[in-house]
């Protein structure tokens, strides 16, 4: 497991490499150097979800106070950790829900293998607490996973489901980037399924027919600037806001957020909290909401 953080923006073999820095005040390597920097620039930035890979573990808090007994499990994104979902864990717990933050090797394996082997340990985290009901808040590859799961075993206890930044008809930045040998090798095999293709896998997982809120946002972080040409429509720099819809969901918000740091935004947290208590968002008068399914 990698050892450092570093929000995807510049790679470990920048970052650590004081020699390559060094050495680069030479105008022998002064070619090579800008190479390498291209190329690390392009290494934090071309994922789909910045950040590291993992090995699989998850983290359980519980409320000092008990306030309701009830799970939530937290998915992380493509390429990122269960860190990465920290802020949103905190609050749940502070709310009164019981959590797990699951880290899971996103880069290493398919969607399908990822849904199969790790969501079931967080679920059984949950029962352990014997709950009523398993809530889940998922980032983005989290979302996909998540559907992947439920359909191949849906949990008895199944509550609401809130997801943030879905690429739930997949996203037009996989299109572009999937065949470009750097974005296989970062991203994995996961990162291979999310085209926005009739047959990719976020689209054959079909509607869902469980309570399911999606947070989106319509900002881009500055490192998703180039990216920005990829996209017809609204976007958060690495998911459009028409592709993170979903037939069958209950609500649908878009803010003003990105796509990398859209789970740490205090009002998205207030939000998920919302949907997970009333199974519906509180929508802003000054913008028009969209037309789905009511609760």
């Amino acid at each position: 497991m990698n050892n450092f953080t570093t929000n995807g923006f510049v790679p470990a073999v920048f970052i650590k490499g004081r020699l390559v820095v060094e050495v680069a005040h030479s105008e022998k390597y002064c070619s090579h150097f800008k190479t390498l920097a291209r190329f690390a620039v392009v290494y934090g930035l071309c994922t789909i979800l910045v950040g590291c890979g993992a090995v699989s573990r998850s983290k359980k808090m519980s409320p000092a106070n008990i306030v309701r007994n009830e799970c939530v499990i937290l998915l992380h994104g493509l390429g990122r950790t269960y860190h990465s979902m920290d802020s949103m864990q905190k609050k749940l717990t502070q709310e009164g829900y019981h959590t797990v933050n699951l880290d899971y090797p996103s880069r290493k394996k398919r969607i399908e293998q990822l849904a199969a082997e790790y969501i079931p340990t967080a679920i059984d985290h949950c029962n352990e607490r014997d709950t009523a009901q398993i809530h889940f808040v998922t980032h983005s590859l989290g979302g996909i996973v998540l559907r992947m799961a439920i359909k191949q075993n849906r949990p008895e206890k199944l509550g609401r489901v809130v997801m943030l930044s879905p690429p739930n008809q997949g996203s037009e930045a996989v299109d572009d980037l999937k065949e470009r040998w750097y974005y296989s090798w970062i991203n994995g095999p996961a990162g291979q399924e999310l085209s926005t293709s009739e047959d990719s896998t976020p689209n054959r997982l079909g509607a869902v027919d469980y309570p399911v809120g999606i947070i989106m946002g319509d900002r881009h972080a500055f490192f998703d600037s180039w990216l920005l040409t990829l996209f017809q429509g609204v976007n958060d720099g690495k998911v459009s806001v028409e592709r993170a819809k979903l037939d069958g969901m209950i609500d649908f918000i878009v803010v003003h957020e990105s796509h990398s740091f859209i789970m740490n935004s205090e009002h998205v947290q207030s939000q998920t909290i919302q949907f997970l208590s009333n199974g519906a968002f509180l929508h802003d008068n000054n913008l028009e909401r969209d037309n789905v399914e009511q609760p």
